[in-house]
């Protein structure tokens, strides 16, 4: 399993939100670069960033930052908020990303996914937020009626191969993960799943590691030490001691 330390931005500012609540904001850092150098020099292999500024706004006002980090690490970067257009797509990709996340666009728009999935194949990923099963969109201001599992069958027929799955109900709160969750999808998909939201413990990567996820994005755990990221990457490794 791979773990992905996450940097989450607005304003510039490594951030995390309470549930996803923008009213609910701690900042960390005023130095995303240094941040993800830290993260790095622990092992890390991959970087899990969220524009929260784009997540609302539908543009890419941290982009800078996000190329900076591209630039002076070997971190290999994943980026999700607000990416709405094939523009940005391929800003992102010609920057050096890893994988671009859409996330609200590949509910609302599965055209223009099964389009950008086509074009741009692994480098496109899809964020999918889970409330009480259901997908929610907008910055996770909005609940559709799509079904979890319908949304992944869609994903999986269209060719997707990598999704970025949080439980909104746990994100940031450090209440633990959604096992029973992530056990259905890895069981009932082929699909490569980041589990994301409520990471908490040590426990929680063992957890994960044990059910054979693609990965786990470590997100508040990391910022208040609950998790230490090198022991996290050397359990997902399978070289617990």
């Amino acid at each position: 399993m791979n773990i992905f330390p996450a940097i989450d931005l607005i304003g510039g500012n490594v951030v995390r939100l309470f549930k996803g609540d923008y009213d609910k904001m701690t900042v960390y850092g005023t130095d995303p670069l240094s941040v993800a150098k830290q993260f790095e020099e622990k092992g890390a292999t991959y970087l899990h960033v969220v524009d929260l500024d784009g997540a609302k706004e539908g543009t890419t006002p941290n982009f800078e930052v996000v190329k900076s980090i591209i630039d002076n690490t070997n971190l290999k970067v994943e980026i999700g908020g607000g990416i709405r257009s094939e523009e940005t797509i391929k800003k992102y990709v010609d920057a050096g990303v890893l994988r671009v996340i859409l996330g609200t666009i590949a509910a609302k728009n599965p055209i223009f996914t099964c389009e950008m999935v086509k074009k741009y194949g692994e480098h496109i990923a899809i964020g999918v937020d889970i409330k009480n099963g259901f997908v929610a969109t907008d910055g996770w201001m909005e609940v559709s009626n799509i079904s979890c599992n319908d949304f992944c069958k869609k994903l999986e027929e269209i060719g997707v191969k990598t999704i970025i799955c949080t439980d909104i109900s746990k994100d940031g709160a450090m209440q633990g993960t959604n096992l029973d969750l992530y056990k259905e999808l890895s069981e009932n998909f082929n699909l490569d799943i980041v589990a994301s939201g409520g990471v908490s413990s040590i426990d929680d990567v063992k957890k994960l590691a044990k059910m054979n996820m693609y990965g786990a994005i470590l997100g508040k755990a990391l910022y208040t030490n609950a998790i230490d990221l090198e022991e996290a990457i050397l359990i997902a490794k399978g070289s617990e001691k």
